[in-house]
């Protein structure tokens, strides 16, 4: 891996360097954890369903209580002899089939706000997280055969159209190793999910960053897709968690120096801190 300032651009048909680019001074930014954790627990709250009990569970029945005399809890039972569930306690949240403590409501906030300057500032750190590479190895990502980092390829690779035709680039450039250890270590999941369509734990991989097309890539397990206009940072640090293995094409990598220009006033304060 080298540290000079600039990157190599590598080619997908072969893997060597065709051309070289600076690197974006977003790169140089202050990593923010706690942002990036704050901001991310907000926006996976914001996919939310909202959920509620039925207003009547628990109270589908005609129990009343004893009242005082019989030496037993003044608590609602249910009326009727010659079965478990005659005299049983009922309604009360203390009860077995009992209503519940403070329902769920559909009307709960489910949705959080997010303060823009945080959100940009979540995605400028888990961008600078991209390109250091002991938070990548950290992370659990296989690039022992990748010939840098942050990885640039050449545009070529948003015209392909084949999903092999990609698996042979990534291949070219050590790529695929991520994804085939990621596919490898696939563990069916514990308890109920199961049930629910989610039989499979999902193992992150790559992320492959465009800036017009990714038809090709779409459809490789593990690997994930995201446009540089719309960077999402529950792509670029899943679970909270920095030092993702991003994959940038040429056009996309130019770009990110006019998105996130730190040369600009606005985007940093007198205390010279990166919005």
């Amino acid at each position: 891996m080298k540290n000079s300032k600039l990157l190599n651009v590598y080619s997908c048909s072969e893997g060597l360097s065709i051309d070289q680019v600076s690197i974006p001074s977003i790169f140089h930014a202050p990593i923010r954890t706690d942002i990036i954790q704050f901001v991310h627990q907000s926006m996976s709250k914001n996919k939310r369903q909202p959920y509620s009990v039925s207003p009547h569970s628990g109270m589908k029945t005609s129990a009343s209580s004893w009242g005082t005399g019989r030496a037993v809890a003044r608590v609602p039972r249910v009326p009727g002899s010659g079965t478990h569930r005659s005299g049983q306690g009922a309604i009360a949240n203390f009860c077995r089939g009992g209503r519940i403590f403070s329902p769920t409501k559909i009307w709960r906030k489910w949705h959080h706000k997010i303060n823009k300057n945080q959100r940009r500032q979540a995605i400028i750190s888990a961008i600078a997280s991209t390109g250091i590479l002991s938070l990548i190895i950290a992370r659990g990502h296989n690039i022992s055969r990748v010939p840098e980092i942050p990885l640039v390829l050449e545009n070529a690779v948003e015209s392909m159209v084949k999903t092999k035709d990609a698996l042979k680039s990534l291949a070219n450039i050590g790529v695929i190793h991520d994804i085939l250890k990621k596919k490898k270590n696939q563990k069916i999941r514990s308890g109920k999910g199961k049930m629910r369509n989610k039989k499979y734990k999902r193992f992150q991989g790559p992320l492959f960053i465009y800036e017009k097309s990714a038809r090709s890539l779409r459809n490789i397990p593990t690997l994930t897709i995201c446009s540089i206009n719309s960077l999402n940072l529950l792509k670029l640090a899943p679970g909270g968690h920095v030092g993702r293995f991003c994959i940038w094409s040429y056009n996309s990598f130019l770009k990110l120096e006019n998105i996130y220009n730190f040369h600009d006033k606005s985007s940093i304060d007198d205390d010279g801190k990166i919005f």
